[in-house]
């Protein structure tokens, strides 16, 4: 079936929305969003209980991220995509109308991420293990959550005459064609490259993960710059929303650059010194290693070594010639290889 479909091309959607009783409806936007958090919160509730946390803690946290993250979300959007609330003929009440699209996924994880920090200092956890276990199912409910730009046949690329092109259906409400297209044209489906390159960062991230144990904060940033340099390329290709006035911000230096590649390229340099800055302070003691097992704060009441640290301890232990990650109290290596 989906064979037949990419060989079709990609079709507008038939509906992007449920009808229900009376006046009320649920949009496909907000219901691929939805199954994203509900799957990361069950994958982030596995990583961060095999290496001895509560499950409870995802949940709650999720409770502040998501709050936290669709407000950010609809923020960025709003701020980067002024014209259509208050620009000429722009609607303000549009501004809460988040199930007609405009969550920015910058804005969603900028947010959220404050929350997590929050929860994590309320809570005596350390905010850099907490993080290495939820970016995985964070980065696997983008790649869902992407789907619902299809539903609301936004965030396209140019015109292609590749056979998965997506056809755009003018008669759904505030959708119109770039100007010198025509109802024929097909454009670059980039909310589907960004899902498919989210879904490779996913099994990426999980693999390393439950391969190595990273020092706090590394896997984190690593999400970070990984969804930014695909976010870079893929802005790169999208077309849509030709004329809005935030779209091109560096033309005047001869860069022709969107507002979110400017974001996602600082990000990204940011991402990379954060690295470097992390594996600088790699432990390098046994006791700096058995530190960096410990997911919880010096402070804090939960702060209780779980069984399988002496195993890990054991496997920290090894010389470069029997330890496969090469880590050893000497070199102290930016990463240990978790035993199983």
């Amino acid at each position: 079936m989906f064979a037949a479909m990419v060989s079709a091309g990609f079709p507008s959607p038939p509906m992007n929305h449920i009808d229900l009783p009376g006046p009320f409806s649920i949009a496909f936007y907000s219901l691929a969003i939805l199954l994203g958090i509900a799957l990361a919160v069950v994958v982030a509730t596995r990583l961060w209980k095999s290496r001895g946390g509560d499950g409870d803690d995802i949940l709650s946290a999720a409770l502040w991220a998501v709050v936290f993250g669709i407000i950010g979300a609809r923020i960025y959007h709003v701020i980067s995509s002024p014209d259509a609330y208050f620009g000429e003929g722009g609607d303000l009440l549009r501004t809460v109308q988040i199930w007609q699209g405009g969550l920015s996924i910058i804005g969603a994880v900028a947010a959220g991420s404050v929350a997590v920090w929050i929860f994590c200092r309320r809570n005596g956890i350390k905010f850099g293990a907490f993080a290495d276990a939820i970016v995985p199912g964070v980065i696997l409910a983008q790649a869902i959550g992407r789907w619902g730009n299809w539903f609301n046949q936004e965030l396209y690329g140019g015109p292609t005459t590749l056979p998965w092109g997506l056809q755009i259906d003018t008669d759904q409400p505030h959708q119109a064609l770039p100007p010198g297209a025509s109802e024929f044209t097909t454009f670059h489906p980039t909310f589907l490259y960004e899902s498919l390159w989210n879904l490779l960062g996913f099994i990426a991230l999980v693999w390393l993960y439950k391969r190595f144990q990273f020092k706090q904060g590394l896997l984190a940033w690593t999400y970070v710059a990984y969804y930014m340099m695909g976010r870079f390329w893929i802005e790169s290709m999208r077309r849509d929303e030709p004329d809005k006035s935030t779209q091109f911000p560096l033309e005047f230096i001869g860069l022709d650059w969107r507002l979110n590649q400017i974001v996602a390229f600082v990000v990204f340099l940011i991402a990379i010194a954060a690295l470097i800055w992390l594996f600088s302070r790699r432990p390098r003691t046994d006791e700096a290693l058995a530190e960096e097992l410990e997911i919880h704060t010096p402070a804090s009441e939960q702060r209780n070594p779980v069984a399988g640290h002496k195993v890990d301890q054991d496997a920290l232990k090894g010389t470069p010639e029997t330890d496969p990650s090469g880590s050893d109290s000497e070199t102290g290596r930016g990463q240990f290889r978790s035993k199983k």
